[in-house]
C-alpha cells in the first residue's frame, strides 16, 4: 500500500482551520481571507485554496462578493469517520460525473465512500432481494439514486440514517431533487403549440407503480389541461429490460403513432432513438424526442436532443452536508429542491404534417 502524500501548504492551513471550526473558534462566519493571511502567516492565495477545500466539504458555504464564508457545520468535536455506501440504480449510474463528484468529497472529508457491488437493476429491481443485501452490508449511512417508494419507506424505518437521491419524495428521509415540474408544464405547452396531441412519457416501473409519481401525474394532468384525454397510451407499462422496452416502443408505433416521446434518462432515449431509426422514424421529421433528464453524453448527439437540466452543484453539496452532519449526530430529514430549465434543442419540432 502506498504511504500518504505529504500535506500542500493549503491542506495544512485547511486542516487548521478545520479544526478551529470543530472547537468553535469562529462563530457563524469565517474571517475574511487577509485576516486569516495575516493570522496564520501565509499569503492570501493559499488561504483561497484551503477555503475552498472546506468549502468542497460542506464545512463553509459562499454568501456573495465582500462577505465572508457561512459555516455550516459547528463540531462539538471530532467528526466520526462514516462507512457510507452509494446504491445506484444500475451500472450506467456509476460513471455520472456528479455521483463520481460527491464520492470523492466524502473521501476528502475523510469518510470511507464507495458504491454497493451490485446496483439495484442487479437485484432485478427487487425490493426483498434489495433489502436482504442492504442488511448484509457494513455501512454508517447510505446514499440511494432513485429508488422506489418500498424502498425508500424501508430505508426510513432502519436504524442506519439514509439520504434519498432524487426518487419518489413521499417518505421521512432526508433528500434531494431538481424541481422538473415548471420544465414539463413548458414542454407540454410548446408541444401543443407545434401541433402535438399524441405525446407519450416513457418512465421507469417504479415511477408508474403502484400509481404514477408526482411528476408522471403532473405531466397527465398538463396533458389534461391542454385538452388532450389521457390514458394508459401516453403512459404505457412496459418491464425494466432492454427487449421490453423495445416491444413497448414497437406497440406504441404500431396502431396510433405518438408525435412526440418524452423519456425520462438519457441512456433510455438513446435507446430509443437508435431502435426507431432502424425502422425509419427519424426525430424530429417524424416524432420530437424529448429527455427529461441530462447526462453530458447528450453533448455529443446531432441534432442536440432537448432536454431538462440543473445545477447539480447544490445538490453534491446538500449530500456531503448531511453526511457531515450525520457524523456529528445530527438528524436532518429535510428535503431540497433545486431549480431545473427545460432546453429545446434539435429534436423538437413540428408534429407530423399529416396529423395538423
Amino acid at each position: 500500500m502506498a504511504g500518504k502524500p505529504f500535506s500542500s501548504l493549503s491542506e495544512q492551513v485547511a486542516a487548521a482551520l478545520r479544526e478551529g471550526i470543530q472547537k468553535g473558534q469562529w462563530k457563524k462566519e469565517m474571517p475574511g481571507r487577509g485576516a486569516l493571511a495575516e493570522k496564520l502567516g501565509v499569503n492570501h492565495k493559499t488561504v483561497d485554496a484551503a477555503l475552498r477545500q472546506l468549502e468542497k466539504e460542506g464545512l463553509l458555504e459562499r454568501q456573495g462578493v465582500g462577505k465572508g464564508r457561512k459555516i455550516l457545520e459547528k463540531a462539538t468535536g471530532e467528526t466520526t469517520q462514516l462507512r457510507v455506501r452509494i446504491l445506484a440504480y444500475e451500472k450506467n449510474d456509476l460513471s455520472t460525473d456528479f455521483l463520481m463528484e460527491i464520492l470523492q468529497r466524502l473521501q476528502t472529508a475523510g469518510h470511507t465512500a464507495s458504491f454497493t457491488k451490485k446496483t439495484m437493476a442487479d437485484l432485478g429491481m427487487n425490493t426483498d432481494r434489495i433489502t436482504r443485501y442492504v442488511e448484509n452490508e457494513n455501512a454508517d449511512a447510505w446514499i440511494i439514486l432513485a429508488g422506489s417508494k418500498e424502498l425508500l419507506d424501508w430505508f426510513s424505518r432502519q436504524s442506519a440514517p439514509a439520504f434519498a437521491l432524487f426518487g419518489r419524495k413521499t417518505h421521512e428521509l432526508a433528500g434531494a431533487f431538481p424541481l422538473k415540474a415548471p420544465s414539463y408544464c413548458k414542454i407540454v405547452s410548446r408541444l401543443v403549440e407545434l401541433g402535438h396531441s399524441r405525446i407519450v412519457m416513457l418512465t421507469r416501473p417504479e415511477r408508474r407503480k403502484p400509481t404514477p409519481g408526482f411528476l408522471e401525474q403532473y405531466f397527465l394532468d398538463q396533458l389534461h389541461d391542454h385538452g388532450i384525454q389521457t390514458s394508459s397510451y401516453n403512459l404505457p407499462d412496459w418491464e425494466d429490460n432492454p427487449e421490453d422496452f423495445r416491444r413497448c416502443l414497437d406497440s406504441s408505433f404500431n396502431l396510433t403513432p405518438p408525435t412526440a416521446l418524452i423519456i425520462s434518462e438519457p441512456s433510455l432515449l438513446i435507446a430509443a432513438q437508435q431502435h426507431l431509426a432502424l425502422k425509419g422514424i427519424l426525430s424530429p421529421r417524424d416524432v420530437s424526442l424529448i429527455c427529461s433528464d441530462y447526462n453530458g453524453v447528450l453533448d455529443w448527439c446531432h441534432p442536440s436532443i432537448a432536454h431538462i437540466r440543473w445545477d447539480h452543484g447544490p445538490i453534491i453539496r446538500r449530500v456531503v452536508r448531511w453526511v457531515n452532519q450525520v457524523s456529528r449526530g445530527i438528524d436532518n430529514r429535510t428535503k431540497t429542491t433545486t431549480d431545473a430549465e427545460f432546453v429545446e434543442g434539435g429534436t423538437v419540432g413540428p408534429a407530423p404534417g399529416d396529423l395538423r
